[in-house]
């Protein structure tokens, strides 16, 4: 595989991360480049870590996971987004702050899981494609973190001018993603 299939490859291994740091940025209070750099980095370490799980553990628990991905993904994703959108409709007129807190260790992970569990079969891959894994591994997590950093930006200048609706738009965006993988996993598979 060339180093531009690889950067076509993590990019659209990224998308569901710049959603979800879509998501983010909106609901980030206080907005700090630290906290946009940490989302960043689980998101990315999450996209990053799974093909190397895949291409560890091969083809026969990769089929057990496969399985259940969608499920886990749809639940993690449903319950981050279902909670942003309760937050925004019954969100107090004096209240800014949203209660969705995009920093907090067990969302970091929620959501760095959710959005990277379809890169597990991409490690398969490349076990089976000799890719250079470590190479692979550096670019994937390199566009996953300029794609988060990005959307928690773009995000925040969503959210800035239209936090209420930008933060149920973005629970929304979360419950579609959550959605997508589902639909693609058992109806459209």
């Amino acid at each position: 595989m060339s180093i531009l299939a690889l950067f076509v490859l993590a990019l659209g291994l990224s998308m569901d991360s710049f959603a979800v740091s879509l998501s983010s940025g909106v609901a980030l209070r206080p907005f700090k480049f630290a906290h946009v750099a940490k989302i960043a980095f689980y998101l990315s370490f999450f996209q990053a870590l799974m093909p190397i799980l895949g291409w560890l553990l091969g083809v026969g628990f990769v089929n057990i996971i496969q399985s259940v991905d969608h499920w886990i993904a749809f639940a993690l994703l449903l319950f981050l987004g279902g909670k942003m959108i309760f937050d925004a409709v019954t969100e107090k007129q004096e209240e800014k702050e949203c209660c969705f807190n995009p920093t907090k260790f067990s969302t970091l992970v929620q959501m760095g899981i959710a959005t990277s569990i379809d890169a597990l079969a991409v490690g398969v891959s490349f076990a089976f494609l000799e890719i250079a894994l470590i190479q692979a591994t550096i670019i994937i997590f390199s566009i996953t973190f300029i794609a988060s950093v990005t959307g928690c930006y773009i995000g925040k200048a969503f959210g800035t001018r239209y936090s209420r609706v930008a933060t149920f738009i973005g629970g929304a965006i979360l419950v579609s993603i959550g959605l997508k993988i589902f639909l693609e996993h058992t109806v459209f598979a």
